[in-house]
């Protein structure tokens, strides 16, 4: 038995489970309403009345009846009507849920259901749609992150490929090729190690120390690492002024790892001569940490998705020159999970600002 029919099995039985008590209701309660308007009428006809009584009280309880079994026929068919109507609506909203359940397990994450019916079953499919839709999303994830390292490894294997075929065909000494080979390995390694690190940010599966950290003492850090490399392409690195703040709760090690990131960056983008700055401020109640570099600048259209895997304003740039592509993913995955926020602020041709924000400490 399908589901229309027993729901619509269901609202009729009930409905006429309810006539059928309001029926026994109305007889056996009707007397004590008619009786009152018998008596008085009794009263005025004097004598003749009371041999009357009996059958006008007889003659009322008949035309009660009568009017409701005359009733019944219609009562029927209304609820007949009414129960088809809402049996209809609910197991059409259900057919749908089925059929689209079919149609997300066949892989096809367009589906959408039709946000109708009654307020739950609304409610139901509209929530079905927003699943479907995330589903569509991480599916669409999927397949860009296969293709993209995909697109990754293809360089060095195919490096690897050409220094076995001058190995074997002896055009290059087998020191050399060696030190080639070993070159390309250890870039295809880093870029797993960097594959496995991003999908454990953001599964949220980094384990993280947090503690109190004084910002100025980790910027002045930052600055000492990367001194040397900024000073061999010559571009200049300082630190903005540093107001009075509060400590931030982070994780030192992983702080540190986003502000190399951005630095790295911001040293790669920046040219010879340029400067880059790296510096706090106060922001809602947060402290608000930037790198801004003197480099090209990003195009409006690029900062959206400056922070996806393996995105690269320059698709022509190989992966030597332009990093794995996933330290800006890495980036922002771990200050969200140190509580902040992250963000990029641009403009052509005259430079960037990588900024994320940290909380202040209770204290």
């Amino acid at each position: 038995m399908s589901l229309f029919t027993r729901l619509f099995l269901t609202y009729l039985g009930v409905t006429l489970l309810a006539l059928g008590g309001m029926f026994l209701v109305v007889d056996l309660l009707s007397p004590s309403f008619y009786q009152g308007h018998v008596h008085h009428m009794v009263q005025m006809m004097g004598p003749m009345g009371l041999d009357l009584r009996a059958d006008l009280e007889k003659g009322l309880h008949s035309t009660l009846e009568r009017a409701l079994l005359a009733a019944l026929p219609v009562a029927t068919l209304l609820a007949a009507l009414l129960a088809y109507w809402f049996s209809r609506r609910v197991s059409q909203t259900v057919v749908q849920l089925s059929q689209g359940a079919q149609e997300i397990a066949r892989g096809r994450y367009a589906h959408r259901l039709r946000e109708e019916g009654p307020t739950e079953l609304a409610d139901l499919a509209r929530q079905f749609n927003h699943l479907s839709h995330t589903l569509r999303g991480v599916e669409k994830s999927r397949v860009e992150l296969i293709s993209s390292v995909a697109h990754e490894l293809r360089t060095p294997l195919a490096a690897l490929q050409g220094y076995t075929e001058a190995l074997t065909d002896g055009v290059l000494p087998p020191d050399k090729i060696a030190q080639q080979i070993a070159r390309e390995v250890r870039a295809m390694s880093h870029l797993v190690d960097d594959l496995a690190f991003v999908s454990r940010v953001e599964a949220g599966a980094v384990e993280l120390h947090l503690q109190v950290v004084e910002v100025g003492t980790a910027l002045h850090e930052a600055q000492e690492r990367f001194a040397i490399a900024f000073a061999e392409k010559k571009v200049g690195l300082e630190i903005g002024p540093l107001p009075q703040l509060h400590p931030v709760q982070a994780d030192p090690l992983r702080l540190q790892q986003v502000l190399s990131n951005l630095l790295t960056n911001a040293l790669r983008h920046t040219p010879v001569g340029g400067q880059v700055t790296v510096g706090v401020e106060r922001c809602e109640g947060r402290a608000w940490l930037f790198v801004r570099d003197s480099g090209p600048g990003i195009a409006p259209e690029h900062q959206a998705r400056l922070f996806e895997r393996f995105y690269r304003v320059d698709p022509a740039r190989s992966r030597c020159e332009g990093g794995s592509g996933v330290g800006l993913t890495v980036a922002r995955g771990l200050v969200e999970a140190m509580g902040g926020e992250m963000g990029v602020g641009s403009e052509p041709g005259k430079g960037s600002t990588f900024w994320f924000t940290l909380p202040f400490t209770e204290a």
